[in-house]
């Protein structure tokens, strides 16, 4: 049984082995790891979930389990590991060294995922930090054998950081190694799109994480059995409901870049998605961090 005491010790060994990365306001593109878009990692619930994860799919399993102080880690909760993922990735292909230490400021993780920046906002991003913290999670993902258990929380460690008068001066993390290593996989990670940060449905965030992942840019798109997506979920609902809230999500047709849409074929329903075409001018004002112009004079 791991103790606070043997926790504490280690983690204060690994913060002098690790060089410190201190991030990089601005508006940086978003990157996700295609792992935690693809697989059951964090609860879809707006409610406090206890009740565990327990995944298995061929050779792959995950594990979630979660405290009552504080409740699993959500989906809304992963925006931090978004802003994580975005900072490695825009140092790494900048040259700058990076590292699992990271320092930053609540303002500059706040402003990236579109929420407030007011006192209610920090508590919440407060909150989040220790829901990552206090999650446990094992998987065979990324396992040379896939017997093999790998366990950590989503966050090591982290602590809010003040000077000799008291005030503040940011927060300081530690990102699990299986995280860190699949970031910085170029190949591991997708950027996603900005417009994900304002979708308010734990149901709606997951499912345009999984289509991203499967559907890409394919002009062909994808497609997915209901019954396989609900078990993919990891949600408590049974599929009954998965199924209504899906039908609710493909009308009001929410998710950036897509479409959706449903067909029952051979006694089943299976979600279609495809990727809406980009306009080449629009994409190249984009990429050099001009906003496209939508209505021409």
């Amino acid at each position: 049984m791991r103790t606070a005491r043997s926790h504490s010790s280690r983690s204060s060994v690994e913060r002098t082995q690790l060089e410190l990365f201190r991030s990089v306001p601005g508006d940086l593109a978003p990157r996700d790891a295609q792992d935690l878009m693809a697989w059951p990692f964090f609860s879809l619930a707006k409610t406090r979930r206890v009740t565990p994860i327990d995944f298995r799919m061929g050779a792959t399993w995950i594990s979630v389990e979660a405290v009552p102080e504080h409740g699993m880690a959500t989906i809304w909760d992963a925006d931090v590991l978004i802003w994580a993922a975005s900072q490695l990735i825009e140092a790494r292909d900048a040259g700058r060294p990076t590292s699992r230490l990271m320092v930053t400021t609540p303002h500059e993780i706040l402003a990236f995922t579109r929420r407030g920046t007011g006192k209610a906002s920090y508590e919440r991003l407060k909150a989040a930090l220790d829901r990552l913290q206090s999650t446990t999670v094992a998987t065979s993902i990324r396992q040379e054998h896939q017997r093999r258990r790998h366990r950590f929380s989503w966050i090591n460690e982290w602590r809010e950081l003040a000077d000799a008068k008291g005030r503040a001066l940011g927060i300081e993390l530690i990102l699990p190694d299986w995280f860190y290593a699949g970031v910085l996989d170029r190949a591991l990670v997708l950027t996603i799109d900005r417009a994900y940060f304002d979708l308010t449905g734990g149901l709606e965030r997951w499912l345009y994480r999984i289509v991203r992942k499967h559907g890409g840019r394919q002009e062909g798109g994808w497609s997915f059995d209901v019954p396989h997506l609900h078990v993919k979920s990891g949600v408590l609902s049974p599929l009954r409901r998965f199924a209504f809230e899906l039908r609710a999500i493909v009308a009001r047709q929410p998710l950036p870049g897509y479409v959706l849409t449903l067909e029952h074929a051979l006694g089943r329903d299976r979600l279609n998605f495809v990727p809406i075409p980009v306009d080449p001018f629009d994409a190249a004002m984009r990429r050099v961090g001009l906003k496209p112009v939508e209505n021409w004079p």
